[in-house]
């Protein structure tokens, strides 16, 4: 089917664990790759995903080779050494995509006047024959979001939004996408094991086995720049409502918003890439007799949701073959925490099922 060419939105640490995973399995090809939905999907499989672009704030990495500048600080994953790259990373506009608490961390670069920078991405994803942007944006760029998100439409080039600022889930913006014949899934990436899905997944087990869950928390300490970015309170409006409308979407009646907190908490900084999640639930079985529920998870925070995107850029990809348009609702469902379609996960899994297979993602037919 041929190589699959992205482009990256973001050379942190989520997207550093992407690309050296997947050297990781193009240097072990005996192992079976873990993580994904399918080895095989509709014919392609991880080794077709290739990057040929890449766009970033930092002047750490902005004009440095992709293979240099995932390792760039404060990028912390350094699992394998992966091979030179000839693609170099490119100017991305700043807007509000660098916090109060990373700037000098980030070190962003003086951008050029607004429209030649235009003109210089549109071109460069032209050249590149780049078909998928992933956005790995911190949380809280809104206007660096929507920004890329317009430039999707503007090149034709599907969007793998895995930022919690909504776009697949906003209706004005997937009417855009869908208008225009232009794949998109979001929004905001599910970690393989990560604290919202094993939240979510307790939840419906509660609805599915008639109990009641009267209250419920999901806090998450952690030590990389994507923690210290989230101190900034102000720039986690999108990212609370996501989680928490992930855990809500599993009950059978909405939760008193007073009794449901879910979201990040604090930062520490000796945790580097380790994402430590308490999660706290209370509730009632018959005869009003309660039950509580304690429970930790430790996970590496990158290593989370790097199969998980390689599921969604096989899927965009899939879409643009079929010429599909607007957000795909079986994938986003599936993938993403805050999809434009909310579903339990086994009914989005099935309905992706679905999807690959050129099916209804409703009826199957």
């Amino acid at each position: 089917m041929g190589k699959i060419k992205c482009g990256v939105v973001g050379v942190g640490n989520c997207f550093s664990g992407l690309y050296q995973g997947l050297h990781y399995y193009r240097e072990h090809s005996e192992k079976e790759v873990i993580g994904l939905m399918h080895q095989d999907m509709a014919s392609y499989k991880t080794h077709d995903i290739e990057f040929v672009s890449a766009f970033d704030v930092s002047s750490l990495k902005v004009g440095k080779p992709l293979s240099e500048a995932v390792y760039a600080k404060p990028n912390m994953v350094d699992w394998v050494k992966v091979p030179k790259s000839n693609v170099i990373v490119q100017e991305s506009p700043v807007l509000d995509g660098v916090g109060k608490y990373v700037e000098e961390l980030i070190k962003p670069v003086k951008n050029k006047p607004m429209d030649q920078l235009k003109k210089d991405i549109k071109k460069h994803i032209e050249d590149t024959g780049t078909e998928i942007i992933v956005s790995y944006l911190p949380v809280g760029s809104q206007q660096a979001a929507e920004f890329w998100a317009q430039m999707c439409l503007d090149t034709n080039t599907a969007f793998v939004n895995c930022m919690p600022v909504f776009i697949a889930s906003n209706p004005a913006w997937e009417k855009k996408f869908r208008e225009k014949k232009v794949p998109v899934i979001g929004d905001d990436i599910k970690g393989q094991i990560g604290a919202t899905i094993v939240h979510r997944v307790l939840t419906r087990l509660t609805r599915d086995r008639g109990a009641e869950l009267d209250k419920t928390y999901q806090l998450n300490v952690g030590g990389n720049t994507d923690f210290k970015n989230m101190l900034e309170r102000e720039r986690l409006e999108s990212k609370k409502v996501s989680k928490t409308e992930s855990v809500q979407s599993q009950l059978k009646k909405r939760m008193p918003d007073e009794n449901i907190h879910v979201g990040p908490s604090d930062f520490v900084p000796f945790l580097h890439n380790t994402k430590i999640c308490f999660i706290y639930m209370y509730g009632r079985q018959w005869a009003d007799v309660p039950y509580k529920l304690d429970l930790k998870l430790e996970v590496d925070d990158k290593a989370n949701s790097a199969g998980i995107v390689v599921d969604a850029i096989r899927a965009a990809r899939i879409a643009k073959d079929r010429k599909y348009g607007g957000a795909i609702e079986s994938a986003s469902a599936y993938l993403m925490k805050h999809p434009p379609v909310q579903m339990s996960d086994s009914e989005a899994r099935l309905a992706l099922e679905y999807f690959i297979m050129g099916k209804s993602e409703k009826t199957g037919q």
